[in-house]
């Protein structure tokens, strides 16, 4: 019982609530500063050197999908040792989780530094004048690949503790040192091995700092250094099902693209891919709130599974309530907000194909809940079976429906395959659970009305007559979600009343 009382915080709503907010900020923050620095970056370095530190970038932000899913394995068997009460034998799992990444990650390293010439002569096509300092700058990334693995780990520790303001408080100054840290470089030098040494550097200081972090979360982690070979077998049969699924999760999300540049031309993937990667961002919501709850699911799981469903239930309603008012606006006012940013040309061509696309998103939005709950109930085979069962009849959607209806056929193909993912996950997510919830059938009625409403809000031409509708649609969904949707205690706390305690938040009805 001991256990319970002092781990039973890491799954209260305030501080769930409080967490998602640190990981939006901690994805935020960081695209602002590239909106703000990629110019001068781009007019101090030159297209095509720009051209190969963005690749740098992709390098140092993809490095860590080498530790084999280490990194989130180790978030989910320290936050079950946590739910246990076992916090004693949660040092010798990090330390092996971290040995390993970082043979890994040298591993890794070796391999680029293997293939760096062949990269840089023949895969990337990099001029004949920028091959020397690009190929001496592959060396250094190479180099780094151990820290970036042994950070994705230790980041791990942390947001099993839930210590996500601390995590971010790292990552921020991180993600903006990558775009912000390179104009260093340029009153001196407009190479690009200054550049990545600047950012090398950056990866260094980030993995002292979760280091110094982690030792002050975890104390014990200084006194018992030790590794225990028992650890490796579950680590590693956790961490290949996430590789595999980071493995085919990016050939799903990008096949589309590729179809239509065949199928079609390249200015039809422009067409097609613009209106997606716009709604896509809505998904970074959802995103933040999910990766708090994968560890919280983790623990509640061992100590309440009732806790649980609350959980799910409530993280599913507040999708709910933020997503649909935006995707509404976003199919309603389409062709408007097109023409206005791209012109109209591109509202022609692209406005069905973002309102099919938009459709999709709200539904996939719902996806990364349960996501995140199949891998806390420790099955992450679940997410990588899904995709191998999806992708052979993905791309033969894809291949007629574009065939028949071009690009908003493509858009159709991919909005059927993030509701089919969608019915799946969440079926499995009700099978895993022990206390079946009555909200997920309400749930499946709420979101199918909500497409009901996206598809009338389509039909008028008339502007006027859309803004009216859209108006209407808004005002009665607000008041909906507000006397309907939130409960007394929700709505006291939204209200800012200070006589709602952490509990109260945590165990009111849904």
């Amino acid at each position: 019982m001991i256990a319970v009382k002092t781990t039973s915080h890491l799954t209260s709503g305030r501080l769930l609530a409080h967490n998602t907010v640190w990981n939006l900020i901690g994805q935020l923050l960081p695209m602002a500063a590239g909106i703000v620095c990629v110019p001068a970056l781009v007019n101090g370095l030159g297209v095509a050197r720009f051209g190969v530190l963005s690749l740098a970038w992709i390098v140092i932000g993809y490095f860590s999908l080498f530790d084999l899913g280490i990194g989130r394995a180790l978030t989910k068997l320290v936050a079950d040792k946590l739910g246990a009460g076992e916090e004693e034998t949660i040092s010798p799992l990090v330390w092996t989780s971290l040995l390993l990444m970082l043979l890994m990650g040298v591993m890794a390293g070796l391999i680029t530094l293997g293939i760096s010439h062949w990269l840089v002569e023949r895969a990337l096509k990099v001029p004949a004048e920028l091959q020397r300092e690009t190929l001496h700058g592959f060396y250094l990334l190479a180099a780094s690949i151990p820290m970036v693995t042994v950070t994705a780990g230790l980041r791990g520790i942390l947001e099993a503790q839930q210590r996500f303001a601390l995590t971010n408080a790292i990552r921020v100054p991180m993600s903006i040192f990558s775009f912000a840290g390179p104009l260093l470089a340029l009153p001196f030098s407009h190479g690009l091995v200054p550049v990545i040494i600047i950012l090398v550097a950056g990866r260094l200081a980030g993995l002292v700092a979760h280091i110094l972090a982690c030792f002050h979360a975890m104390p014990i982690l200084r006194h018992n250094i030790s590794v225990q070979a028992s650890e490796i077998g579950p680590l590693l049969n956790f961490g290949s099902w996430i590789t595999l699924t980071n493995i085919l999760g990016p050939v799903v999300s990008y096949v589309d693209r590729f179809l239509i540049g065949a199928l079609i031309s390249v200015s039809a993937v422009a067409y097609y891919t613009t209106p997606l990667d716009v709604v896509s961002r809505i998904t970074v919501i959802p995103g933040a709130l999910a990766g708090v709850l994968f560890p919280a699911f983790a623990i509640s799981l061992t100590q309440d599974p009732k806790h649980t469903s609350l959980l799910l239930g409530r993280a599913l309603k507040y999708i709910l309530i933020i997503t649909y008012p935006i995707m509404l606006v976003t199919v309603c006012l389409a062709p408007e907000m097109l023409r206005l940013w791209l012109g109209p040309v591109f509202a022609h061509n692209s406005s069905n194909v973002m309102r099919w696309l938009a459709a999709g998103v709200f539904v996939n939005c719902f996806a990364l809940v349960p996501v995140a709950f199949v891998q806390g109930a420790n099955r992450p085979d679940i997410s990588a079976k899904l995709y191998l069962l999806e992708l052979p009849l993905y791309v033969g959607m894809i291949w007629v429906l574009t065939k028949h209806w071009g690009i908003e056929g493509a858009a159709i193909a991919w909005g059927i395959r993030v509701t089919m993912d969608a019915m799946l996950l969440f079926y499995f997510t009700y099978k895993l659970l022990p206390n079946k919830p009555t909200f997920l059938p309400k749930l499946a009625i709420t979101v199918s009305g909500g497409l009901l409403m996206l598809y009338l809000s389509t039909l008028p031409q008339s502007l006027m007559i859309r803004g009216v509708f859209l108006c209407v649609s808004l005002t009665a969904f607000g008041l909906m979600s507000w006397f309907r949707g939130l409960g007394l205690v929700e709505r006291r706390f939204l209200l800012g009343s200070k006589s709602v305690s952490v509990t109260n938040l945590s165990e009111g009805q849904l």
